[in-house]
């Protein structure tokens, strides 16, 4: 073959590719790779958020820019009518806070004067309802310095019933007690029973009123059954007030006698029998009786009523009197204390 041929197979063959076996590699080349590539990633995304942060601040800046632009461009005419105005909004609401305190005052000041009136009114109140207590028990102690004469220790009573009469001749007796010791007071009789539940002994309008006989018995003490009221009072203590003492058995036991003293001068000692809360519809209040079986059947009553048994005699000749009180927690009850004649001196 001669040169010409073989230049013309050369160049029309073609040239086959070499493949190389890709070059190994060791794991320390591997890693720098990738933390080459970490760090790019990391790089990247520190300049995008720089990159927002710069936006972000600039779009405040335009904000601020924007806010501030309208003051800029205000006119000095603008300016001082904005001033004006915001003084203006000053000043009313200085005179808004001064009103609510002037309204606050004028309330406070009227709750204040509303207090004090309620104050003096009640006091008020109060003081006339203890001026009767005070003048009635003022009366009363007068009429003992004109009327009664008795040792310091209680003995040698004695009452001038001449004195009384000058002053009431409505007297018919004079009732006390050892104790209570207050329970020592003149009794009154008039035409009704009505009359001294608000008159003292003197006559005067008083709400301590009298001790008074039942205006149906007889002014000498003569009936089977004498009626004597008198007030239970809330303060003081004064009339019948103490009379409920006698709800304790103990007490009547230490305290069983009254005393009645008439103007035939003769003093009746009276032992209590009964003591007891009754209606002031019952029949404990009976003061005529038909027979001596009803009178003892009455006495029997009584008894039956009282809060405690005593061991005194009653029959049909007994004499008693009757003490009646309010209890002063319903109206249609009492406080009836009774006690049986026992000497005449």
């Amino acid at each position: 073959m001669d040169r010409e041929e073989i230049n013309k197979t050369e160049s029309g063959t073609k040239k086959q590719p070499v493949h190389r076996r890709p070059r190994r590699t060791d794991g320390s080349a591997s890693r720098k790779t990738e933390g080459d590539a970490v760090r790019r990633r990391k790089s990247a995304a520190g300049r995008k958020s720089s990159s927002a942060a710069e936006e972000l601040r600039k779009n405040d800046e335009r904000k601020a820019e924007q806010t501030e632009r309208p003051k800029q461009m205000e006119k000095p005419e603008q300016m001082r009518k904005r001033r004006s105005s915001g003084r203006q909004g000053e000043r009313m609401s200085a005179k808004k806070r001064q009103q609510k305190r002037t309204r606050f005052n004028i309330v406070s000041s009227v709750i204040l004067v509303a207090a004090v009136c309620v104050f003096i009114f009640s006091l008020y109140q109060l003081v006339m309802m203890l001026i009767p207590y005070y003048s009635g028990s003022k009366i009363y102690d007068e009429i003992k310095d004109i009327a009664i004469t008795a040792d310091e220790d209680g003995s040698g009573f004695k009452v001038d019933f001449d004195a009384l009469m000058r002053e009431n001749s409505d007297t018919v007796a004079w009732i006390r007690f050892d104790e209570p010791s207050i329970i020592s007071y003149p009794v009154v009789k008039s035409a009704d029973n009505v009359e001294y539940l608000t008159r003292t002994f003197t006559a005067n309008d008083n709400k301590l009123g009298a001790i008074f006989m039942d205006m149906r018995n007889s002014s000498d003490f003569s009936d089977r059954n004498t009626f004597i009221y008198g007030h239970h009072l809330n303060v003081g203590g004064e009339m019948f007030s103490e009379l409920l003492k006698y709800e304790s058995e103990s007490f009547c036991r230490e305290n069983p006698n009254f005393y009645i003293y008439t103007p035939d001068g003769k003093v009746r000692t009276y032992t209590i029998f009964s003591a007891g809360v009754v209606k002031d519809t019952a029949d404990n209040y009976k003061i005529e009786y038909a027979s001596d079986a009803e009178y003892e059947e009455y006495l029997r009553i009584c008894q039956e009523s009282s809060n405690y048994t005593v061991d005194v005699e009653l029959n049909a000749q007994s004499q008693i009197v009757s003490l009646s009180t309010c209890t002063n927690i319903r109206d249609d009850e009492r406080f009836l204390v009774q006690g049986v004649l026992t000497a005449t001196d």
